[in-house]
């Protein structure tokens, strides 16, 4: 039997925080994650350790084979995070640990989380109401004009408000700024370390955004190339972070899609700005609200009574309305809805009897006259008396 490896002999300066350093290193592991994290800490017993040991004894206690129990390698990226130390303590960038209280709770819940955030601004991801605002770098005025009406209108009607997007080009940085103007704090995750802000001309905005309360966050160290993966891994981060995500004006394959489709699969509700289905740029919000992976935004009271969020200490699906007439087949399906709180469109088929043809019709006519709101799923929900 072959005798164990004694314990690796890796230096951390003294003169730097040490857990800091083994933390950065045991995020920057290939492939590393919350539940990985977790499973390896819970067999290990702690970063340090980890580190520490020899291995041998890390692919005893795993039993695994991987590489990243190599020593070398081990070595490498425990150096190298000594450096990402010595820019954050002179940068004032605030390290954002999976087991720290301030993590977000909500990202929390994402198998796929990132151990390790960089921040830059003190605000608090988990004592708010977070919407997510997403959409095409080519925006057009319809989708700008939107995006600034739903977020100065959000911002009057709902209190501990927080908006999220990714500092892009067209609907992010429209959405970035319009929160800016509205008093609002807002979050850009940015897909490179906080060395670089890409694109570059939104430098200005991104110290606007820490200046007036809001937050630069990225789970990239400083230095690291800009990947083209790292576009879409930012994705993940905003989809995790929210309560809904809203995408306003998409082309059929994009960004912003990934980005629905992962809120999606976190169980965050998913809204879409529709269009004309000759517009190229709302192709994509249209595909969406079509296969219900969105419901239909028209402004911020839809979103508000969807998350059944109160309106300035007011809740929107108790408030009185005025009257609306509802023929007799419209009637029928109110009537179900007010006995089944979230009606599947296969329940609404079997309790009215109508075509599906016609029946679809019949919800596409009461969406848009607020009556119902369309949500994830093929589900329904009313919203007017």
């Amino acid at each position: 039997m072959n005798s164990p490896k004694p314990s690796l002999n890796i230096s951390v300066n003294p003169t730097m925080d040490s857990k800091l350093q083994y933390r950065i290193a045991f995020a920057s592991i290939r492939g590393m994650n919350v539940t990985l994290a977790g499973e390896i800490i819970r067999l290990v017993g702690s970063e340090r350790e980890f580190f520490q040991a020899s291995e041998t004894r890390l692919r005893y206690l795993t039993q695994s084979k991987s590489r990243i129990y190599d020593d070398e390698y081990r070595a490498k990226i425990l150096a190298e995070a000594a450096n990402e130390v010595s820019f954050i303590k002179k940068n004032s960038i605030r390290p954002v640990y999976f087991t720290d209280p301030d993590y977000p709770t909500r990202l929390l819940q994402c198998n796929d989380a990132p151990i390790l955030m960089y921040a830059i601004g003190d605000l608090d991801l988990n004592a708010a109401r977070i919407v997510g605002i997403v959409g095409t770098r080519h925006a057009t005025i319809y989708g700008i004009e939107f995006t600034k009406k739903l977020i100065e209108d959000l911002a009057r009607k709902v209190d501990n408000l927080i908006i999220v997007s990714g500092l892009a080009y067209g609907i992010d940085i429209t959405a970035h700024r319009a929160a800016v103007a509205s008093n609002t704090p807002t979050v850009a995750v940015m897909a490179t370390g906080l060395n670089t802000v890409y694109p570059a001309d939104h430098r200005a905005d991104a110290s606007e955004i820490v200046r007036r309360g809001g937050l630069l966050l990225t789970e990239h160290r400083n230095g690291e190339p800009i990947h083209k993966g790292n576009f879409v891994a930012r994705n993940r981060i905003v989809a995790g972070l929210i309560d809904c995500l809203v995408v306003v004006e998409s082309a059929e394959r994009g960004g912003a899609l990934i980005t629905a489709e992962l809120a999606s699969e976190y169980n965050r509700d998913v809204f879409a700005l529709p269009g004309r289905i000759s517009d190229s740029y709302s192709a994509g919000c249209n595909k969406l609200i079509a296969s219900q992976l969105a419901g239909l935004i028209q402004n911020a009271d839809d979103l508000c009574r969807a998350m059944r969020w109160p309106v300035n200490g007011q809740n929107l699906n108790e408030s009185p309305t005025l009257p609306i007439e509802l023929n007799p087949e419209e009637s029928i399906i109110v009537n179900f809805l007010d006995k089944n709180e979230d009606a599947s469109l296969q329940q609404l088929t079997i309790e009215t009897g109508f075509p599906i043809s016609k029946l679809m019709s019949i919800l596409i006519d009461m969406e848009f006259r607020g009556i119902i709101l369309a949500l994830p799923g093929g589900r329904y929900r009313k919203t007017a008396n």
